[in-house]
C-alpha cells in the first residue's frame, strides 16, 4: 500500500480525535518497543517534600545545611497495537473514490475514537492507561441532598478549586452530550434573582466552543451520561503522555482472500500513554489535594476511586 495514503489516514485520525491531539506526545526511535522515563515523585508541596524532598534554608554567616535532593519515581510506557482488517472486492477497487473515501474515512475514525477512549478509560492492560482508571484524579463530592442527574453550579466551583493552579491555561471541560440541558439552565443565585454562568458559543464570529469558568467545554462520546461519574470532567491533557512508534502502518495484500475476489487492508498503530501524575498533590499550608484532572461524583453506589 502507498506510503502516502497511511500518511494521509494517519493525519485525518488526529484530525478526528478530540482527546488524542491535545496530550504529550513522544516519539520512540526504531531499536525500541518503549520508554522509561523519570518522572519527580511529589505528592505534597509541604517544605522538604516539593519536588519530591528538595528543600533551602535561611542560614547564619559560616553556618550550613542539610543537603536535600529531588528524588523520582520511574515511568514506563510499552508500546501496544491498535489494529483493524477490512476486506474489500475487486469491483470496489476498481472506484479509487470508494477507497479513498469509505475504507480511510471510517478506519481513520475509528482509530481515533478508540484511542480517545483510551485516554479516558484505557485499562492499562494491552492497551493505554486512562484517567479513569489511574490514580491520578480527584473526584468532586456532590451537594448535600442534590438531586440525582443534576449538575449545580456549586459542584463547577468545588471543581475548579481542585484543579492544580499550573494546569488552568490548558484545562478543558469535557462533558456527555446529555449534560447540556443541566448546563444550560445553571445560574450563580445573586440576592432574589441570578446569572447565568454557562456561555454557549456564539457562532462563528464568537468563540469555537460554549465556556465555563473561562474555559472551553467540549463533548466527547467517551464521557458518562449525566449523573455518572465522568459525566463532565475537569482535564489539563497536556499532563497525559503517549508514545508512538512509526506512525500509522498500513499494508495490503491479493493472498488472504483470494478465492474470493478480495483485497485484505491492514492497519496497524503502535502506542502506548498515562498520565503523568500518579496521584493528586497536597497543596501547601492545606490539606486540599489536587490534580490536572478532576471528577464530579456520582452516586456513592457508583463511585470509582479515588473519590474525596
Amino acid at each position: 500500500m502507498q506510503t502516502d495514503f497511511a500518511t494521509e489516514l494517519l493525519r485525518i485520525t488526529h484530525e478526528t480525535g478530540l482527546l488524542a491531539w491535545r496530550v504529550r506526545h513522544i516519539p520512540v526511535g526504531a531499536n525500541a518497543n518503549g520508554l522509561a522515563i523519570n518522572a519527580v515523585a511529589e505528592t505534597t508541596r509541604a517544605t522538604g517534600s516539593r519536588w519530591g524532598g528538595v528543600q533551602v534554608y535561611w542560614r547564619e554567616e559560616a553556618g550550613t545545611v542539610t543537603a536535600k535532593q529531588p528524588s523520582f519515581r520511574r515511568m514506563k510506557l510499552n508500546l501496544n497495537s491498535l489494529m483493524g482488517i477490512c476486506y474489500a472486492t475487486d469491483e470496489v477497487l476498481t472506484d479509487a473514490v470508494a477507497l479513498g473515501s469509505v475504507i480511510q474515512q471510517a478506519f481513520a475514525e475509528e482509530f481515533a475514537f478508540v484511542i480517545d477512549d483510551a485516554i479516558i478509560r484505557g485499562s492499562g492492560n494491552g492497551q493505554p492507561l486512562g484517567i479513569l482508571n489511574s490514580g491520578a484524579f480527584v473526584s468532586v463530592t456532590k451537594e448535600t441532598n442534590q438531586v440525582a442527574d443534576t449538575i449545580y453550579f456549586e459542584n463547577i466551583i468545588k471543581m475548579w478549586n481542585r484543579l492544580w493552579s499550573r494546569s488552568r491555561p490548558n484545562a478543558a471541560w469535557y462533558v456527555h452530550q446529555d449534560t447540556l440541558p443541566q448546563l444550560q439552565t445553571m445560574a450563580q443565585v445573586v440576592g432574589v434573582g441570578g446569572v447565568p454562568v454557562y456561555l454557549p458559543a456564539s457562532g462563528a464570529a464568537g468563540a469555537p466552543y460554549s465556556t465555563l469558568m473561562g474555559r472551553p467545554v467540549i463533548e466527547i462520546e467517551q464521557a458518562d451520561t449525566v449523573g455518572d461519574q465522568g459525566d463532565i470532567m475537569l482535564l489539563d491533557l497536556s499532563q497525559y503522555l503517549m508514545i508512538d512508534k512509526g506512525g500509522l502502518e498500513a499494508a495490503q495484500s491479493i493472498h488472504v482472500r483470494f478465492l474470493y475476489g478480495e483485497n485484505t487492508f491492514r492497519f496497524i498503530l503502535r502506542t502506548d500513554g498515562q498520565p503523568i501524575w500518579n496521584s493528586p498533590l497536597t497543596l501547601f499550608n492545606s490539606s486540599t489535594t489536587v490534580s490536572p484532572f478532576v471528577l464530579l461524583d456520582a452516586a456513592r453506589s457508583q463511585l470509582r476511586r479515588n473519590e474525596v
